[in-house]
């Protein structure tokens, strides 16, 4: 016997990653490096959910929509690494609490 995989298996993965990014935010405000990774793993969970209703109702515009949101996804973490970057030369540390020390 074959055992398939349905859309509840996709939407339960979906979730633990997007539950996993949630507790990465909130357990780690340190480091802006893992919090740019937390936000791109919950747009890959939400991605993913796209994708499996798309498979699921036979319909393409849901992977179309993927595309668009990989997009913006890759330009926010472009802008957020040079954000990053530039916080980094300024501070010489990518400490979440010593963003403060910018305020005008």
């Amino acid at each position: 016997m074959i055992a398939q995989i349905t859309l509840s298996h996709y939407l339960v993965l979906s979730a633990i990653l997007f539950s996993i990014s949630v507790a990465g935010i909130f357990l780690n405000r340190k480091n802006l490096i893992v919090l740019l990774m937390c936000i791109e793993l919950m747009l890959l969970a939400v991605n993913m959910n796209f994708i499996a209703f798309s498979h699921h109702l036979q319909d393409i515009a849901g992977q179309v929509f993927v595309f668009f949101i990989l997009t913006v996804a890759a330009a926010e973490s472009a802008i957020g690494l040079a954000i990053l970057v530039v916080l980094f030369r300024n501070l010489k540390t990518i400490n979440v609490a010593d963003i403060d020390e910018l305020k005008g």
